[in-house]
């Protein structure tokens, strides 16, 4: 026997349906800061603490962050 269950709903209802937390606050505080940084605003040691303390991705994910916060100095420069 097969049983097929279709459930329309948006993705917010989803994350409520399952008791997910709500981490938009998060996201947009994440981005903000991101957004500082590529503007010059935010030094990149304290960029690489940060992704360091959120992302821990080993030191290839590292150098990749770390490549892109030199390039994107850089080109502000």
């Amino acid at each position: 026997m097969k049983i097929t269950v279709e459930i329309d709903c948006t993705p917010e209802e989803a994350r409520r349906a399952m008791g997910l937390p709500d981490l938009t606050p998060v996201h947009d505080q994440y981005l903000a800061m991101l957004r500082e940084a590529m503007d010059g605003q935010f030094r990149p040691e304290a960029m690489e603490t940060m992704m360091r303390q959120w992302a821990p991705m080993g030191e290839a994910g590292m150098a990749f962050w770390r490549r892109m916060i030199d390039s994107a100095g850089k080109s502000t420069g």
